[in-house]
């Protein structure tokens, strides 16, 4: 209020100016006091026209503040312009940097790789980020301020968005079915629900990959124990002939023996999974690994197939040379084992003329058919459970390959046919292969040695 009385004094010093030269006009014609009225009411409504004048400048520039200055008049107007014009600068820049935390607070909210949705007491969308509109199968832009149930209409989740009991997630299809989606809710604000999604997809996979391993495992160890503990117990009680008590023991070390090279499996994929990727500087001939590799496939065999192993180019790989034979013995053994008696299996290293390098096995043997492909590779699977039991598979081969093959960079392609035989190829990236001086080609087959 200090403004006030100052304007009081200066009113007051305006009408007994304006009266005072009213006074004096006013007694030349013999009218001073109506003169001194006439001059004081003069300079009044002067000063409130000026002011008024002041005041609509003020509210003309109030209703559209934007692009221009405030007025500068004196007195009390122009300071009252010019603090509502700061406190508008101050609050534009309030919103300015609020606008900016918000911006660049749904900024991260978009890059969460979990997908997150507002929903106001009504149950409709506020806003979402790209990850929710792809889990349920939502317009960012279009489907704004529309009913969630009315697009989601999963029952799991309509059900639990209905129920009001959000202390759990609830899992349901993701929309086209190609997944499994996590969903919490979380009620905040006046009737407001933070709707959170997750893509527990590939962690649903991997837990039923467990569960199936666990149980696999249990199944391989169970079996040879079972024929143990039997075996043990007919040799306690029942008195037996040399001839049974060989047999018995021969069977019991022949169970013995898969139980061992079942958990030397494991361990090989233990140890290929949680060890550093091997060296790219440590070179392995190739020719020794194909030496090592001919005279394991040649004891198996017992003459029983015709083997062939070529070297086209000579050239050494960079890697573990324990894992690389792992690998190519397993693929060399498979041959062997499924192909039968005078059978064809042919073993091929080349260089690629890009430079990388490619190790093939082909076989003759029975073959596998086209729906069983894709899943050779995973832990324990088998096209025919028995057979591959009858031939001392523990399952875990094709496993040990793929691990072998992805730590050296290569690619390992499989092709086979029901009946007409398989052959799988292992590439190795030219930067893990180098050409040494040539070596003549060897095919030998085993009728010849």
């Amino acid at each position: 209020m200090s403004w006030l009385l100052p304007r009081l004094l200066a009113g007051l010093a305006l009408m007994l100016a304006g009266s005072a030269l009213g006074y004096v006009a006013g007694a030349l014609l013999g009218w001073p006091f109506l003169g001194a009225a006439l001059g004081a009411m003069t300079v009044v409504l002067l000063a409130m026209a000026v002011d008024g004048l002041r005041a609509l400048r003020l509210l003309a520039w109030l209703r559209d503040p934007e692009g221009r200055a405030s007025p500068r008049d004196a007195g009390v107007w122009g300071e009252l312009a010019y603090r509502i014009e700061r406190n508008l600068r101050q609050r534009d820049a309030v919103v300015s940097q609020e606008k900016g935390r918000l911006a660049q607070f749904l900024s991260a909210i978009e890059a969460s790789p979990n997908g997150v949705m507002l929903l106001d007491r009504a149950g409709q969308i506020e806003w979402c980020n790209r990850t929710a509109a792809e889990h349920f199968g939502l317009d960012p832009q279009r489907d704004l301020r529309q009913h969630v149930t009315n697009l989601v209409r999963a029952p799991a989740f309509v059900h639990h968005l209905q129920s009001e009991a959000y202390d759990q997630p609830v899992t349901f299809p993701s929309s086209g079915g190609r997944g499994t989606l996590s969903v919490l809710v979380r009620p905040y604000g006046e009737g407001m629900k933070l709707v959170l999604s997750q893509d527990i997809t590939e962690r649903e996979r991997a837990e039923t990959m467990r569960r199936d391993f666990v149980a696999n495992v249990s199944h391989e160890i169970r079996t040879p124990l079972t024929v143990l503990a039997g075996f043990i117990e007919t040799l306690a009680n029942l008195p037996l002939t040399e001839v049974e008590r060989k047999r018995v023991l021969g069977l019991m070390s022949q169970q013995t023996q898969r139980m061992q090279t079942l958990v030397s499996d494991l361990l090989t994929l233990a140890q290929l999974e949680g060890s550093p990727r091997p060296p790219s500087d440590r070179w392995v001939p190739v020719s020794r690994l194909m030496r090592t590799v001919e005279g394991d496939a040649l004891t198996l065999s017992q003459g029983r197939h015709e083997l062939r192993f070529r070297t086209e180019g000579e050239a050494m790989i960079a890697g573990a040379e324990a894992e690389l034979l792992s690998a190519l013995g397993n693929l060399v053994t498979n041959a062997v084992r499924y192909t039968q008696e005078g059978g064809c299996i042919d073993v091929r290293w080349t260089v690629r003329p890009d430079g990388s390098g490619e190790f093939s096995v082909k076989d003759t043997g029975i073959g596998i058919a086209k729906e069983h492909l894709p899943r050779l590779t995973e832990r324990f699977y088998r096209v025919d459970g028995s057979r591959s039991r009858e031939t001392g598979g523990t399952g875990l081969g094709l496993s040990i390959v793929k691990h072998v093959v992805q730590r050296h960079g290569g690619e390992l392609d499989i092709h086979s046919e029901l009946g007409k035989g398989s052959e799988f190829r292992i590439i190795f990236p030219a930067l893990r292969v180098k050409r040494v001086e040539p070596m003549a080609s060897s095919s030998v087959p085993l009728s010849a040695r």
